[in-house]
């Protein structure tokens, strides 16, 4: 079968055995680095990714999809607006909800948490905090009984039980001839949650909506109006006709509105992981172009009688461009292979390195997520071996255009 004359010597010049032994052992640190490279930037990735999952996961099962809100704080007519919505297909449940700042009080302990007050038939169409919670049950908070759900790093940090009161103090206050006194409330300890998320778990606390209204002097209003949809990926576009349909009075935002910062910050952090990891691939390319300068400088002689035969420096520039697109195809899809492996199969080994050791690499008492998930993505596993192939080539490019300058007369002088 007729082969190209630069892929022909091209391919024989990998399979020759070497004078120079060095040449061989840079060839295979090339190959090597490179996939190394590629394997690390796979799982780092691939980590960033399920930590991002992970935690958008835990933070979309307290958070709704969208929220519904007037503009000074209180949405008075929130069963018209449940109305308006109800036919919309892309709506899968809308809650409304009241939500406060307060001081709990619990003997000497005292703490700020935000207060949620939620209907509990309701609150399980929009959100997953049934699913989190340690003790007690949504249905146990009644109107009118003040009972409240703190999160489990809030109840530990008051040193409260199950049937215990605390004192929660809102911001109003109410005046009287003596002077301005504090509003406040004592709630039984009816339960608690965990999230998993410091943000949740530390400063949070969950009361019934009727509760929450009186302790906030809302009357019929509430806070907002929590919507879940079908596709919370759809979050934003739909959050865009919703304020279309609902009109200037109404502000409605997403999930992605809300928690901006912190996800901006996780891409970013990511962004930086790449841009580090890829440095090793700089580094495979820069052994690739050595391996293939020696090689041109050992084979000067043969390239001076290929010349001589009448071969072209374009063909002789194609060999060694062949030479190194191989082995930079080798690494890559070996550094491919490895990533997906490493990367599929990295929380057993964490698991395995952690019971050898008798300790977690993440302990749970400082950070909320204490595995670590991995989540390959097949589109970045794709870009990054073809920005990686790209480098490789582009690597070769100099050595091969030096092979292709070589004059026959000045490399035979000596033979």
């Amino acid at each position: 079968m007729f082969r190209p004359l630069e892929f022909y010597i091209g391919s024989r010049y990998l399979r020759a055995k070497r004078r120079n032994h060095f040449i061989s052992f840079i060839s295979f640190i090339s190959v090597f680095s490179l996939a190394l490279g590629i394997t690390l930037i796979i799982t780092v990735l691939s980590v960033m990714n399920g930590f991002q999952f992970e935690i958008k996961d835990r933070i979309l099962s307290m958070t709704a999809h969208a929220t519904v809100l007037e503009l000074d704080g209180k949405l008075r007519d929130w069963p018209k607006v449940e109305e308006a919505l109800e036919g919309n297909a892309e709506i899968q449940g809308s809650a409304p909800y009241v939500q406060g700042q307060g001081m709990i009080v619990h003997g000497k302990q005292v703490t700020g948490a935000m207060l949620t007050g939620i209907n509990p038939q309701l609150e399980t169409k929009v959100s997953k905090i049934g699913e989190h919670l340690q003790e007690g049950s949504l249905d146990i908070l009644k109107p009118g009984e003040f009972g409240i759900l703190l999160g489990g790093d809030l109840a530990n940090y008051l040193n409260v039980d199950i049937g215990e009161k605390i004192t929660v103090i809102t911001p109003e206050a109410t005046v009287t001839p003596a002077g301005i006194i504090p509003k406040f409330r004592r709630f039984t300890v009816m339960g608690t949650y965990a999230v998993g998320m410091p943000q949740y778990d530390r400063n949070t606390a969950a009361i019934h909506i009727s509760d929450a209204k009186r302790l906030f002097h809302l009357g019929d209003s509430v806070t907002g109006l929590r919507l879940k949809f079908e596709d919370l990926f759809d979050a934003q576009e739909i959050t865009y006709k919703l304020r279309d349909q609902l009109g200037g009075k109404y502000w409605v935002t997403d999930w992605t509105y809300h928690n901006r910062n912190f996800f901006r910050a996780l891409k970013m952090e990511k962004t930086m992981m790449f841009i580090i990891t890829i440095i090793i691939v700089f580094v495979a390319a820069f052994n690739i172009i050595s391996m293939l300068v020696m090689v041109v400088t050992e084979k000067q002689s043969d390239i001076a009688i290929m010349r001589t035969l009448g071969v072209s420096p374009k063909s002789i520039m194609g060999i060694f461009v062949v030479q190194g697109t191989v082995i930079g195809l080798v690494g890559t899809l070996l550094g491919a292979l490895g990533g997906v492996l490493l990367s599929s199969n990295l929380e057993s080994i964490v698991r395995m390195i952690e019971k050898i050791r008798g300790a977690k690499f993440l302990s749970p008492d400082v950070y909320p997520i204490s595995d670590f998930p991995s989540e390959i993505i097949p589109s970045e596993v794709i870009v990054i071996c073809i920005v990686a192939f790209i480098i490789t080539v582009f690597a070769t490019i100099y050595p091969a255009w030096k092979a292709a300058r070589t004059q026959p007369a000045e490399a035979l002088r000596y033979e």
